[in-house]
């Protein structure tokens, strides 16, 4: 039943993966707004109800990137002896390192069309907010404190916010070049994700 499970699970991930790398590609080619989500499914080789139950909405099939999943079972990973900002440090590190070089690309190229295009920009604001209850329901599991406590939830969106202040480029949103967006959301971002969740251990001084 466990390997069952597992198949399932490797199977979902494929699928989701495939909806979002033919996703991505049709963006390239005909824009975002000329893709539908039965030309994405119809690429994936699935039927648009799929599609559904994977990305609630065709902007998710942009913002949902993985990395927050990737980010929680670090965290999950890191030992007990650690302090919750500790952890969280040690688990963006390996995070990071867990994509591929053509995974980097698809977020960097997410994240550029998330400053370009209105309705994916509308959806962030939703987008944060689930974040946000993913990395309380991750604290109140280490901490042993309800994932709705003040300050398990007031805890989330501190790290949520230095983390998206470091992560997301400078300068006027919309006029942000493709290349800076490879500069900032590369792998590279790493280090100063890690500078800036270290300011939040410290309390943030100035």
């Amino acid at each position: 039943m466990v390997a069952q499970a597992s198949l399932r699970e490797r199977k979902k991930a494929r699928t989701r993966a495939s909806l979002r790398e033919h996703a991505l590609r049709l963006f390239r080619e005909q824009g975002y707004q000329a893709t539908t989500v039965e030309q994405i499914a119809a690429a994936a080789d699935v039927s648009p109800s799929t599609f559904f139950r994977y990305f609630p909405t065709k902007e998710d099939v942009v913002l949902q990137d993985d990395m927050d999943t990737r980010l929680l079972e670090a965290f999950a990973r890191q030992p007990a002896d650690l302090t919750p900002i500790a952890a969280v440090r040690a688990a963006v590190r390996e995070a990071w390192a867990s994509f591929s070089e053509t995974e980097w690309e698809q977020i960097k190229e997410g994240g550029k069309l998330s400053l370009e295009v209105q309705e994916i920009r509308s959806r962030s604001m939703d987008e944060f907010s689930r974040i946000i209850n993913v990395i309380a329901d991750g604290l109140a599991s280490r901490t042993g404190r309800p994932a709705g406590d003040m300050r398990v939830r007031a805890f989330a969106g501190a790290v949520m916010g230095v983390m998206m202040s470091a992560f997301l480029p400078q300068g006027p949103d919309t006029q942000v070049s493709a290349e800076a967006m490879a500069d900032w959301m590369g792998p590279s971002s790493v280090e100063r994700v890690d500078a800036a969740l270290a300011l939040l251990e410290e309390g943030l001084p100035l």
